[in-house]
């Protein structure tokens, strides 16, 4: 049986993982989700001084803390970021690195480089006009709906995101990822793909054209952007094949 290490997106915490982490103990698995600071049971412990780095660090610590081993590390959506930063520093503690509708950070790479230049200019102004020049309120779904599928999301579980959401410390957007060290070439790779990302990839999208060759294993997964609210269950099986 595995260990699973489940870091959460943008603006949620270990809660958006709860029912994918109880279909996985129901396998036998160990499935411990966390949140990282400044977000969810975390958010008091934010500031403006709260980065990227602060969220490897995160990460890193919980595994070593827990003296967690074979892990699998599981990154959705923003996640991509730390988790790329934190897989090169676990060493020999990580088996296997899972990127759900994500992707791995490149050196010199932040998570505005995501969006049009206007886009992110913004981000900025919402979080100068309303985030006390720190934080970032989830958007509005109409507008978060243009960049990210709301797909398989029912009312009641629209709702549970948009009140359970805090607001996302914006240093973890605009700190550049530094060094994410390389994988060791024995950590097995990873990619699950929803409806919008499925379509990037069989676009045939140069820059992710590596997520389709060996050594990475892909996954595809017909629902939105938030697997584990819209299909947890079907999120708990493909992750649960992954490590048989």
């Amino acid at each position: 049986m595995a260990t699973f290490v489940l870091v959460p997106g943008a603006w949620l915490g270990a809660w958006a993982w709860e029912d994918t982490a109880q279909a996985l103990r129901q396998r036998g698995h160990t499935a411990l989700p966390l949140t990282l600071t400044g977000l969810a049971e975390h958010a008091d412990q934010g500031g403006p001084q709260t980065d990227l780095d602060t969220h490897i660090a995160d990460i890193t610590g919980f595994v070593e803390k827990h003296d967690l081993r074979d892990v699998t590390l599981v990154a959705h959506s923003y996640a991509a970021a730390p988790v790329t930063g934190a897989a090169g520093r676990l060493g020999d503690r990580l088996e296997r690195v899972v990127y759900v509708d994500s992707a791995p950070f490149a050196a010199g790479m932040c998570m505005l480089d995501l969006m049009p230049p206007q886009a992110a200019d913004q981000l900025r102004q919402q979080v100068d006009a309303s985030g006390d020049g720190w934080r970032l309120p989830m958007p509005p779904f109409e507008v978060l709906g243009l960049s990210s599928s709301l797909d398989g999301l029912n009312e009641g579980q629209r709702n549970t995101l948009r009140t359970r959401a805090t607001p996302q410390p914006f240093g973890t957007y605009t700190q550049r990822l530094a060094d994410p060290a390389e994988f060791g070439s024995d950590v097995d790779r990873v990619l699950i793909a929803c409806h919008d990302f499925t379509g990037l990839l069989d676009a045939g999208v140069p820059m992710l054209a590596y997520l389709n060759q060996p050594p990475w294993r892909r996954f595809d997964l017909p629902t939105g952007h938030w697997p584990m609210l819209s299909a947890p269950a079907e999120l708990a099986d493909i992750l649960d094949k992954t490590v048989s």
